[in-house]
């Protein structure tokens, strides 16, 4: 079962009812920078957790500045939210889960965006939402800097995304030229390995791989549990290279890295 840590809590908490009803996973963010892009990155982690376990979710957004921070999103190879500004709740939906900023959900001051009044009306759900105190909250630690140079670091978005997520979510993340040139690196090698492994007899992923990799992605969302497990797998003598493939698209549900892409490009 998909678990995360509740940050009201401090303890795990289950990110799915007991029963097959939606999941609401609402992303709410302040402004336009790396830390609301980490946001809307573990919200989209989480859907795609709960995808695999084959839980319905929905996804929204709110907060301030939705639709700048949407393209960057998008960019950034995380998918579409719908406005939670003007969707209300939807109906059915079994449990709340909201991903926020670490100092929303420490209930320090967030800025006031200009053209906004301090009860957060251009961001629709801070403040007057107050299922929203109810709601699985789950903390994502900031990232440094907090300003991406947006033409130039989402360049080589899938540099950006897997240098976030060698860090877990509750880990603070250095985003510097050095850790970017280390995620475009291996990017490229894992991406050549895989093309690679492709033009080999297909094998299916061995079930302990695959029980290892799903262990991972439901404990808190684990993506560098998830990495770590994908280095193995590049080096293990047991495995043939038809399942060192079949391992890498499916961890790459999750991860969203687009580790196939060069599959059936020239050697």
């Amino acid at each position: 079962m998909l678990r995360i840590i509740d940050a009201r809590t401090g303890e795990p908490a289950p990110a799915a009812p007991a029963r097959r009803a939606p999941t609401r996973v609402e992303a709410h963010v302040r402004g336009r920078d790396a830390g609301a892009l980490r946001v809307l990155l573990v919200a989209d982690l989480l859907m795609r957790a709960l995808e695999l376990d084959g839980t319905p979710a929905w996804a929204v957004l709110t907060g301030t500045e939705p639709d700048r921070l949407r393209k960057d999103a998008a960019a950034l190879g995380i998918r579409p939210f719908e406005d939670g500004a003007t969707t209300g709740h939807g109906p059915g939906t079994g449990q709340g889960v909201r991903v926020v900023a670490e100092a929303t959900a420490a209930g320090a001051a967030e800025p006031v965006a200009e053209g906004e009044d301090e009860g957060g009306a251009e961001g629709g759900a801070e403040g007057g939402d107050e299922d929203a105190h109810d709601a699985t909250t789950v903390a994502v630690a900031p990232v440094r800097p907090a300003a991406l140079d947006l033409d130039s670091d989402l360049a080589d978005p899938d540099a950006v995304r897997l240098a976030l997520l060698e860090r877990h979510h509750h880990a603070r993340v250095e985003l510097d030229a050095a850790v970017l040139d280390e995620a475009r690196n291996t990017l490229a090698r894992l991406r050549r390995a895989v093309a690679d492994w492709a033009r080999h007899p297909s094998h299916p992923v061995p079930g302990e791989v695959r029980d290892r990799l799903r262990a991972a992605w439901e404990e808190d969302l684990d993506a560098p549990g998830v990495l770590r497990l994908l280095r193995r797998v590049e080096t293990d003598p047991d495995l043939a290279d038809g399942a060192r493939f079949e391992i890498c698209a499916y961890a790459d549900r999750f991860l969203g890295l687009h580790l196939t892409r060069d599959v059936g490009s020239p050697p």
